[in-house]
């Protein structure tokens, strides 16, 4: 039963909050106005105890749902976020959280029959990660969608509209941005640190997500970050969370600290002397829920005037608005979600949902001389890695748990013909030298027609500051190499190969590969794929599915290619900044076919403030087979200003295209479309010279070299 139905019955009868014919606002008023202040004071911490009298159960705001319903038992996992950004497909990742929303609706209703109303068994969660991945040294960022702002306001809207449902009274559930705001490592420095980027920086890089989440998503949680920005702790700082939250951008729901995050306005930050002070301060900056202890002084703070009893009421009640709209006071028929039932709990379905994710995300970055696709008919094939049969390469951090792992080893072995001679050796630790000087693996190599070997780092690596158990760096890296044990293991296997070396890449970053990548004939990139990873490697590898991911963040050669990890200037990062050739541009991903460009047109190569723009090109599959693609469209300005991006990404398409097949695709710009952000953070129409182009990746020499499509461009002067 749902928490409408452990409610008392008496006090349904006799209050009006539970009232459905009355409006959710006028309940959570009324419900607010009905309690003692000693009663308010307990409801803002994350765990917030049941008020008997009132009929409100208790009830946990914190749980996951990055990718999939997560540290709640069984659930689908799905591929991780840096991967949902590598499909470039909204429509893909709606279906998938949508998905993870029916999975997390059918959990609580059983977790509410059981009486478990603890941690993780709520309908708030708390994701997506929407900060940008602007140094691969970050180790969350591989829960983010990438190092692009539009590609990650695509799919992080994706992803709050299919977890909040579209209901036009009740909410599914709640999704919550995060981190609020300009946070993206180093992960030993959040507590205390103070990102100042300049005002480009901040409007042009760091906040368009969270903006876009808002007033495009309806996003109903916002939870503020543990650095300071300009000085202020962010879940304190008044300009952060009511000056462009709330005014700027209309933000209506709730916002939750970062857990510790409160504590760290006075530890960390040293803003204020006492808890009650951080508390105050918190409150009045606009943060309605504490994950952690602060919110435990409430009632001292008012008691010593630092806030007002009117105060508190107001955020309470966005607090119990939220609670109202997912249902948690109306009767179980009321809410169309309380239909959803078990089966639907890591179904076939969900199953087949993850593994078309994971087969959308793979970036195939080299294929020479087309090894690829391997035939299923192999004679002899030899699996070997530090990963090929891990599962917690598959699972990345923030996960559920199931049943259904499958790794790349399992996928292979299921998609070969039962007649092929199929060996497996590890061959090598993940992250440590062997002990054992003997070692047959390498040899291996040189008795197959092909050799996959499955590298990368993992969850172990890389991650939060708390997790990340095999970190020396408290879960970010200080520098991109692969291990060093895995590093050698591959130049062993390729002294001793007969036939094709395939390298396998499992991470949620980026990977410096210049060491491998010559002695190697194809490399693939999976990213931490969930629990179907191995059967899309194995559909990916084998030719059932082509490749059609394309990197959502650049692949620097080295570290030294990058500017210090705790400098939060973009000058020298991103594809928008870096002026050094990569290793791998931004959305770069070969395929087994390829496309052609031509015919790019405007409506208008000369654009006035308030005219919409048409953009079109032909795109022509010049392959020998069907596959899909993803068109990508840059604005490059022409000696504008010099602090402007070299590029931008301002629109993408997926596509389907079968052989020798030609599609005209087009895209609508608006007056907003083409604003620039200038250094006082205003988005302002800039007139001067730029070039509209079309590609498959990004348009630039390293991309082409590589082997993505020769880009079209056009002219576009704006008056």
């Amino acid at each position: 039963m749902v928490l409408s139905i452990t409610c008392n019955m008496f006090a349904q009868k006799e209050f009006k909050w539970f009232d459905e014919s009355i409006a959710f606002e006028e309940r959570a008023d009324l419900l607010v106005q009905a309690m003692t202040l000693e009663e308010k004071c307990t409801q803002f911490l994350n765990s917030s105890p049941a008020i008997e009298r009132l009929g409100v159960p208790e009830y946990n705001w914190w749980n996951e749902s990055l990718h999939g319903v997560a540290r709640n038992g069984k659930a689908t996992i799905f591929p991780q976020g840096i991967a949902m950004g590598a499909t470039f497909n909204p429509d893909l990742i709606q279906e998938m959280t949508t998905a993870i929303s029916n999975e997390g609706r059918a959990k609580f209703k059983i977790a509410q029959s059981m009486g478990n109303r603890g941690l993780y068994a709520g309908l708030t969660y708390w994701s997506p990660n929407v900060n940008i991945f602007r140094d691969p040294r970050w180790g969350r960022g591989q829960e983010t969608y990438g190092e692009d702002p539009f590609l990650m306001s695509k799919i992080g809207v994706a992803y709050v509209k299919g977890l909040q449902g579209n209901d036009s009274k009740y909410l599914k559930a709640t999704a919550c941005a995060k981190h609020f705001a300009v946070h993206s490592g180093p992960e030993e420095l959040r507590h205390h640190f103070d990102a100042s980027p300049s005002k480009l920086d901040l409007y042009e890089t760091y906040l368009p997500a969270f903006e876009a989440l808002v007033t495009e998503g309806n996003v109903k949680g916002v939870m503020g970050a543990y650095n300071a920005v300009y000085g202020d702790p962010s879940c304190s700082s008044q300009f952060l969370l009511d000056e462009l939250l709330k005014k700027q951008w209309g933000f209506d729901g709730y916002i939750v600290s970062d857990c510790g995050a409160l504590g760290d306005i006075m530890k960390g930050h040293k803003k204020v002397k006492t808890a009650e002070e951080a508390a105050a301060l918190a409150m009045q900056s606009g943060v309605n829920l504490n994950c952690g202890w602060v919110y435990n002084n409430l009632k001292k703070a008012i008691d010593k005037g630092l806030i007002t009893e009117e105060l508190i009421d107001e955020r309470l009640k966005q607090l119990y608005l939220i609670r109202f709209q997912l249902g948690f006071f109306d009767r179980e028929e009321s809410n169309p979600f309380n239909k959803v039932t078990s089966e639907v709990i890591n179904s076939d379905e969900h199953k087949e949902i993850a593994r078309k994710v994971a087969q959308q995300s793979i970036v195939l970055l080299k294929n020479e001389n087309n090894v690829l696709p391997l035939d299923k008919n192999i004679k002899t094939l030899y699996v070997t890695g530090p990963f090929a049969s891990s599962s917690n390469i598959l699972m990345a951090n923030y996960y559920g748990m199931s049943a259904n792992l499958v790794t790349v080893l399992e996928g292979v072995t299921e998609k070969v013909s039962l007649g092929t001679s199929l060996n497996y050796r590890q061959g090598v630790l993940p992250f440590n030298k062997n002990q054992n000087p003997l070692n047959w693996a390498p040899k291996v190599a040189g008795q197959v027609e092909a050799t996959i070997v499955v590298v990368g780092i993992s969850n172990e690596i890389e991650g939060e500051e708390v997790d990340a158990i095999a970190s020396q760096h408290k879960g970010d890296r200080k520098d991109l190499k692969l291990p060093p044990s895995q590093v050698q293991y591959i130049k062993e296997l390729c002294e001793y190969k007969k036939g094709p070396i395939i390298l396998v890449v499992g991470t949620g970053s980026p990977v410096s590969l210049e060491e491998v990548e010559p002695l190697v004939d194809a490399i693939v990139c999976m990213w931490y794929p969930g629990e179907q990873g191995g059967n899309a490697v194995a559909d990916v590898l084998f030719g059932d599915v082509a490749p059609s991911g394309h990197l959502p963040i650049t692949f620097p050669k080295n570290v030294e290619q990058l500017p210090p990890f705790d400098d939060y200037n973009m000058k020298g990062r991103t594809y928008k900044y870096m002026t050094k050739e990569p290793q791998y541009p931004f959305g770069f991903g070969l395929s087994y076919s390829t496309v052609a460009f031509k015919n790019a047109s405007v409506s208008s190569t000369k654009l006035k403030r308030g005219k919409d723009l048409l953009f079109s090109a032909e795109v022509t599959n010049t392959g020998k087979i069907d596959y899909d693609d993803v068109v990508q469209v840059y604005l490059v300005p022409e000696n504008v200003a010099d602090y402007l991006p070299m590029y931008s990404l301002k629109a993408f398409r997926r596509v389907n295209l079968k052989v020798g097949e030609s599609k005209t695709i087009a895209f609508k710009f608006s007056e907003n479309d083409f604003k620039q952000t200038n250094l006082e953070g205003e988005k302002v129409w800039m007139k001067g010279n730029y070039k509209l182009v079309v590609s498959n990746a990004l348009p630039s020499k390293r991309s082409i070299e590589l082997g993505s499509a020769k880009p079209e461009e056009v002219q576009l002067a704006l008056k």
